[in-house]
């Protein structure tokens, strides 16, 4: 099983962000801290102290907490939990929120992957973005991560961003591969409803969509280039692209990630997280100041429980396996379903295949190269 720790608070939100997370006061972040560890109790009491190949702190921005925070509810967990000897055990930081001191706390408590959200190695960029930091500050930060002892580490990159052109993404890029990192999520930017972007930003996206002219968002062929890019300078420089958006030296793939494309059990733990567990989908109330309340007052947290029925699982198992470049095993769907894939997927496998966005290769089903250019478009064919 795996386990997610959800922290909801920042210095302050990104233009384009529409995660649960905002700005917190030093007594609303203790209070917090207190119904995570509480539910951490609880959890590794009813389910008998299951075991945990993977946990993942993030956000929002975790490395925003006092270090001494990261220290109490990774005790806890280990006291609640079995964890594996080798688990991946990875913290979301933004720059600008770390110092030698969080980092060297971060090791000692067990702390083996980061996850850095640079975004660009441009400062106007990163300003446009409303994040708190610098490329500099960035710098620093990973020079003394490195220093610290930390050898596996992500850093988050951002494409098609308002202004932006293949050139610029190209150097942002080319500046991280210098740092060498073990991992490389390289994604675009969705203007999502809610954040300030979406008010900016909301007719040029559709005008983007139409393939008409923009006058800020770079251009859908330009994100194509910018995606075709990355991909080919990524894998010169010894990173394989293994899902969509993610790219890794050999054995350095996030391992919890890997386990949410392929279905592999989690738990969810804190204000706005979600759940899956022997067939059932839960998801946590997502006001901060609510959790903590009914957490003290010993009342439900969860707000969506949905016992998922065989079509949704299948669903799950197509449109998430798919992400990876290795894509699905008709073995696997055979065991987990009792069915054989062709049986159920027959006609949209044949039709993706005669577009030559599937391919079959063995008792593997994968996107082919233009499939992965396109992988939203080819995901939405399995859902009923």
């Amino acid at each position: 099983m795996e386990l997610y720790v959800h922290i909801p608070f920042c210095v302050r939100k990104c233009e384009y962000c529409d995660f649960l997370s905002a700005p917190a006061d030093e007594r609303l972040q203790n209070r917090y801290v207190g119904a995570l560890l509480h539910e951490i109790r609880y959890y590794g009491q009813t389910m008998g102290r299951p075991a945990l190949s993977t946990i993942y702190i993030g956000g929002g921005t975790p490395s925003l907490l006092a270090p001494e925070y990261i220290t109490l509810l990774l005790k806890q967990i280990q006291v609640s939990f079995e964890v594996e000897a080798d688990a991946e055990i990875t913290i979301e930081c933004n720059p600008g929120t770390l110092n030698e001191e969080k980092l060297l706390t971060y090791k000692e408590a067990g702390i083996n992957r980061l996850s850095i959200g640079l975004q660009s190695a441009f400062d106007d960029e990163l300003k446009i973005l409303g994040r708190i930091h610098t490329y500099r500050q960035f710098l620093e930060n990973y020079e003394c991560a490195r220093r610290c002892g930390f050898e596996n580490i992500n850093v988050d990159l951002m494409s098609a961003l308002p202004y932006q052109s293949t050139e610029k993404f190209v150097t942002s890029l080319k500046s991280v591969i210098a740092l060498k990192p073990e991992h490389i999520s390289a994604y675009s930017l969705i203007i999502e409803k809610g954040t300030p972007f979406y008010e900016k930003y909301k007719f040029e996206a559709v005008l983007r969509e139409a393939g008409k002219p923009t006058e800020h968002l770079p251009s859908e062929e330009t994100e194509y280039e910018i995606y075709k890019k990355t991909q080919e300078i990524l894998a010169e420089a010894g990173y394989e692209h293994y899902e969509v958006s993610n790219y890794a030296k050999p054995g350095k793939e996030c391992r919890h990630n890997l386990g949410y494309w392929d279905r592999t059990e989690y738990l969810g733990i804190g204000a706005g997280s979600s759940s899956l567990i022997k067939g059932e989908r839960f998801d946590h109330i997502r006001d901060r100041k609510a959790y903590i309340e009914k957490i003290r007052n010993g009342e439900s947290i969860l707000i969506d429980r949905e016992i998922l029925s065989v079509e949704s699982q299948m669903e799950e198992f197509m449109y998430l396996g798919l992400r990876k470049v290795e894509g699905v095993s008709r073995t696997d769907f055979q065991n987990y379903f009792g069915k054989n894939v062709d049986d159920v997927y027959g006609k949209i496998l044949d039709k993706l295949e005669e577009e030559q966005l599937l391919e079959f290769s063995g008792d593997r089903i994968r996107l082919t190269h233009r499939g992965m250019d396109v992988s939203n478009c080819v995901l939405a064919e399995f859902l009923f």
